[in-house]
């Protein structure tokens, strides 16, 4: 991605070298993998565990603030022209539609955070708060992107981003207050068919996204594969079966590897957000 030398976001609020505690998970590998699902799954790590049958370990403050390193203060460069480059995008589509676009603050983290959604750590996760409407992201989170789960490259790690500005604009426009108010009437299979199509239609508007980065020329050679590879290496499906095995559909909360993919890439093709409607789609 074409990056330097772009106009930086001044809505980044960097609260890194902040000490915070760590959450130890018992179980030896079965532990570690179950934590890599929690953090790109974006949920709490015991949440998974409960569902799985292991225990986890009490939280521990054992951890002391990560010194920041020049790779780390690169990337916060990037991740403000990225988020500086989503508020461009939005704003010119909200406008459209008669809308104002109203932007997110980014903020960027050491190990664990305050949110008004609560205390995050590491393991949670980027994610979006509609509570403070904020962003959320350790750059730590990067490192396992690429190391871990196979999904390296710039564009990837601004699919990221641009996945959870998907959650603000959902945000904006009443549609994730609409389906936690259902989530809250209905049965736990229900909540989690409403949660893959609010995340499906999150990896939508980053397709929308990408599709006016696209047409700015601001992508590179293998950006797009970059993207996909990402949205491919989150999906429930492959996340369950690295994590347990096997696949159990019904717990799914964001969606199969194809589905991230395939709504990810309808974004990107079309760059018409009207065209996201996960919750009315017959087949995902």
């Amino acid at each position: 991605m074409l990056w330097r030398g772009r106009r930086e976001s001044d809505n980044v609020e960097d609260r890194r070298g902040v000490s915070g505690g760590g959450l130890a998970i018992g179980g030896g590998l079965g532990g570690v993998v179950i934590l890599l699902i929690a953090m790109f799954l974006g949920v709490d790590p015991r949440a998974i565990l409960d569902q799985t049958g292991e225990d986890p370990a009490p939280a521990v403050n054992t951890r002391t603030a990560r010194p920041a390193s020049p790779a780390d203060d690169e990337l916060k460069h990037f991740v403000a022209v990225v988020l500086a480059d989503t508020e461009d995008v939005w704003t010119g589509v909200f406008r459209q539609t008669g809308r104002e676009y109203r932007v997110p603050r980014l903020v960027l983290f050491t190990d664990q955070v305050q949110s008004a959604c609560g205390t995050a750590g590491s393991a949670t996760g980027p994610f979006y708060c509609p509570g403070d409407q904020k962003v959320y992201i350790d750059l730590a989170f990067y490192r396992d992107l690429k190391g871990r789960l196979g999904a390296p490259g710039d564009f990837a790690q601004a699919y990221v981003i641009a996945h959870e500005v998907g959650h603000h604009v959902q945000r904006l426009l009443g549609i994730s207050d609409q389906v936690h108010s259902a989530q809250s009437r209905g049965s736990r299979s229900q909540a989690n068919d409403l949660s893959v199509r609010l995340e499906l239609q999150a990896d939508f508007f980053a397709g929308v996204w990408a599709n006016k980065a696209k047409n700015k020329g601001l992508l590179e050679a293998g950006d797009i594969e970059e993207a996909l590879g990402a949205a491919s290496a989150v999906g429930d499906d492959r996340l369950q079966r690295q994590a347990q095995g096997r696949v159990v559909p019904d717990s799914f909360t964001h969606g199969t590897s194809e589905q991230r993919v395939r709504w990810f890439r309808k974004g990107l093709d079309t760059g018409d957000f009207k065209q996201g409607d996960t919750f009315n789609a017959k087949s995902l």
